[in-house]
């Protein structure tokens, strides 16, 4: 026969709270079974049987009677004792964090994002091409970030300096005409170079310290396939000294310069107005559009690497070239996603490599 008066409505998935164990023990108080108790408050028979089992504690009265002590126990359902009994159950429950299995990838990583100032994604993807570690142990870059975010390691968010400067995309831009002309615009650049399938076509750029006229300023030169990159130190932000600076890049290449840089892409500063002049009989230099900076992207991203070591508003004259080639080094050696988590350095070998009569 079939119960047909059962109204107990289940709750699936919830979890009985500290009111409802406070219920619980005032109708066992009452003398309700643990059926009826589970009727009154909605839960299945099991559940309430489950809960008074865990919760039911013996207590020791003492009673003095004519000069005597007699002891009584009792067995009572306390409800703080069945939320004390829930919640070391809740320690255990759920999958263990994968952070608490990872204590060598997270030292290794705490030390890579710290002392050499990868960041999470290089250090999340140099571990896995490079099999460092148990594959079972090593996260995802999101959960790297998270424990960041959690206290989990060492590194704070502000050791992470790309992802706080990180700004929303401008998409505000609708194109500007060139009201200077330097030569030939960045339109007329062959698509091989926009596609990075070719190799020796570079982007040109400064990088200025704290704005003063008498401050030193940083000349970079990256490669657009390899993100090799080459970085001089100038006396200051003019024609001349880029001038100056190509003319020696020029001779310490030697006949090799011409097989390395084939094209050079340039914004319009005034520091490039000789710029085309100086090298028309050599290669082919493309200028960008003004306040379009995304179209020499490489250089800026690059630039943002140099920011590490070099704030915005400290001088440049305070550096001294070797630590200017400490910080190309460190560029040139670091993994890149983009790569294959390959290194520019080891891109750029392989490349001349492949050039005729370079080998």
């Amino acid at each position: 026969m079939t119960h047909s008066n059962n109204n107990t409505t289940a709750r699936k998935g919830k979890h009985l709270s500290y009111s409802e164990r406070s219920q619980i023990a005032i109708l066992k108080n009452e003398n309700y079974s643990n059926r009826g108790i589970a009727k009154a408050l909605g839960r299945v028979p099991q559940t309430i049987n489950s809960e008074i089992h865990r919760g039911t504690i013996t207590q020791l009265k003492r009673q003095k009677q004519n000069g005597k002590l007699y002891d009584y126990y009792s067995t009572n359902y306390d409800p703080n004792a069945g939320q004390a009994a829930y919640d070391r159950l809740q320690l255990n429950c759920g999958r263990r964090p994968k952070w608490a299995d990872s204590d060598a990838f997270i030292e290794w990583a705490d030390d890579k994002l710290l002392r050499e100032k990868w960041s999470p994604d290089v250090v999340v993807g140099f571990a896995k091409t490079h099999d460092l570690f148990d594959s079972s142990i090593i996260p995802c870059t999101t959960t790297l970030y998270g424990w960041i975010d959690k206290g989990i390691m060492r590194t704070k968010n502000i050791d992470l300096l790309e992802k706080l400067s990180r700004k929303p995309k401008d998409t505000s831009y609708r194109g500007r005409t060139n009201k200077r002309i330097l030569g030939q615009s960045i339109e007329q650049r062959p698509p091989e170079i926009d596609n990075r399938q070719t190799f020796g076509h570079w982007e040109i750029d400064t990088v200025v310290g704290n704005k003063v006229k008498t401050d030193s300023v940083l000349l970079t030169l990256v490669e657009r396939q390899t993100r090799f990159e080459i970085i001089l130190k100038l006396r200051g932000k003019d024609k001349e000294s880029v001038d100056q600076a190509i003319q020696q890049l020029r001779l310490k290449a030697g006949d090799t310069f011409s097989k390395v840089f084939k094209t050079i892409t340039s914004d319009n500063g005034s520091e490039f107005v000789g710029l085309h002049e100086a090298l028309k009989e050599t290669l082919e230099v493309y200028f960008s559009h003004p306040y379009a900076s995304w179209e020499r992207g490489t250089s800026e991203n690059q630039n943002k690497f140099i920011r590490r070591f070099i704030p915005k508003g400290k001088a440049i004259s305070h550096f001294s070239e070797t630590q200017c080639l400490r910080i190309q080094q460190w560029m040139n050696d670091y993994p890149r996603k983009i790569l294959g988590y390959k290194t520019p350095l080891d891109c750029f070998a392989n490349a001349l490599r492949l050039l005729p009569q370079m080998v």
